[in-house]
């Protein structure tokens, strides 16, 4: 059985309260409006993969608050504890192709409080002082929000480029991305990149000097090899990516998700994106794309469109908007 997610029912999960899309293929674009509900349709589908063990589901719970409050973790003003941010999803269900997703709170008469789970068909209820809240790491499903991926998750999936001797393969890309740019390395732990016309011991800066591009850039290309036979999310991928490159950032993702079998899901603002999806597609003969787009019914509920390459490319150039209504 193919593993790519097909079609996915979301009810009662954050800003979605009964919910469906089908339609999707190997590389899938979403745009909308701000906050019509871009990320957290990717969060869904992020909890739906993991949906095989509690510990897996505990850790794209936690990770999905977790990268909400980023901002709020950096300035240490995140004081929200894991129990908190597990029963911030009370009521999920989500289903799709592959698995089904569920977790509510049952509060019994006598005052126990269990946490109810049905997922991979087991149906579990835990007594909430008995659980461990012990979380399990999936290696072949990543998401990369806005900020781009950690120092620790980038050398995490770096290690995927060097298990399969692509180091020059980055390197080449970087170069496109910015000339200066020789190499990339992790030193001491740390990711650097060398730059051009310097010895080989030096020349080599942290990869925080350079702009957030960069960054976003190198957590794609990692994360599409760590994910091979998996999943990757990524939120907002235009991030620090100037017009002039989104052809390349494209072609990248297209022929290596093909090559590896990774199902990409990915969430633009940006009208140059989704020509450029369109554009690179049609350039490579790639017909194993969607786009989604998200915007609002008449009931105020959200709703989608889900176009196939063909579609989507008709609807561009009648001078249609492609970023939500």
């Amino acid at each position: 059985m193919s593993h790519l997610l097909e079609y996915i029912d979301i009810k009662d999960f954050k800003c979605f309260k009964n919910f469906h899309a089908e339609g999707f293929k190997r590389v899938n674009l979403i745009g909308g409006k701000n906050n019509v509900g871009k990320t957290a349709f990717l969060e869904s589908f992020y909890i739906n993969t993991h949906s095989t063990s509690i510990k897996k589901l505990i850790h794209t719970f936690t990770g999905i608050k977790f990268r909400r409050e980023n901002l709020n973790a950096l300035a240490g003003d995140f004081n929200i504890t894991k129990k908190e941010r597990i029963e911030i999803l009370n009521h999920l269900d989500i289903k799709s192709n592959i698995y089904y997703s569920k977790f509510n709170i049952i509060d019994e008469n006598d005052g126990i409080k269990l946490y109810n789970f049905e997922f991979n068909k087991q149906h579990i209820k835990i007594n909430v002082n008995d659980f461990s809240f012990e979380e399990e790491f999936t290696s072949n499903i990543h998401f990369i929000d806005n900020f781009g991926f950690s120092n620790a998750e980038l050398i995490e999936c770096y290690s995927s480029i060097q298990k399969k001797d692509k180091e020059e393969y980055l390197n080449n890309i970087l170069n496109k991305f910015d000339e200066k740019i020789e190499s990339f390395k992790v030193i001491d732990d740390i990711p650097q990149c060398k730059l051009n016309g310097y010895s080989k011991n030096e020349g080599y800066l942290e990869i925080t000097e350079f702009g957030d591009g960069l960054r976003h850039l190198i957590s794609i290309v990692t994360a599409l090899f760590a994910s091979e036979n998996g999943y990757l999310f990524i939120d907002e991928i235009d991030n620090g990516i100037h017009y002039t490159q989104l052809n390349d950032i494209w072609d990248l993702i297209f022929q290596v998700s093909k090559y590896l079998n990774v199902q990409v899901f990915a969430t633009t603002h940006s009208k140059e994106m989704i020509e450029s999806y369109v554009r690179v597609a049609e350039k490579l003969k790639d017909n194993d794309v969607s786009f989604i787009e998200l915007g609002k019914n008449k009931d105020n509920h959200i709703d989608s469109v889900v176009m196939n390459l063909e579609q989507l490319s008709k609807h561009l150039k009648m001078g249609n908007g492609v970023r939500g209504w």
